[in-house]
């Protein structure tokens, strides 16, 4: 049964999430603060974290960069981490932040449970920005 985390302030955000990737085999626990994130996978030990760009007081991008930081010094087992994009530029930071996979908001429950299925198999999934629009271009995985 996977688990998952989320990590966001925004109540709109959880109920997609949920709905797309909770059912009877999937379970998904949400906090609201970055901060809390590290804390949540001791109690929780999620099999994906989500991160919302932006959280209350520590966005997506530092919540990100302090899960591989503890992971680095074994503080937690190496986790999958699918970053929620506020536009397609952030892109960039996602990766350089070393994300496992990342979707452009708004996000749907297809292409939501798609990501996650592909991070749940030991595999990435970064999505294709249009570079005009700065919005997904297609379906297409990426690694």
């Amino acid at each position: 049964m996977p688990t998952v985390l989320l990590a966001t302030d925004a109540d709109w955000i959880f109920d997609e999430v949920d709905a797309a990737l909770g059912d009877a085999d999937t379970t998904v626990y949400r906090v609201r603060a970055g901060i809390d994130v590290l804390g949540a996978i001791d109690e929780v030990a999620p099999d994906l974290v989500v991160l919302d760009q932006q959280i209350g007081n520590m966005g997506g991008m530092a919540t990100c960069m302090a899960i591989r930081n503890a992971e680095g010094i074994d503080r937690i087992p190496i986790t999958a981490v699918l970053m929620l994009l506020d536009r397609g530029h952030d892109a960039f930071l996602a990766r350089r932040h070393d994300a496992d996979g990342y979707l452009v908001k708004p996000v749907d429950a297809f292409r939501l449970r798609r990501a996650a299925t592909t991070l749940l198999a030991g595999e990435s999934w970064f999505e294709e920005i249009d570079p005009v629009s700065s919005q997904p271009a297609d379906l297409t995985l990426r690694g």
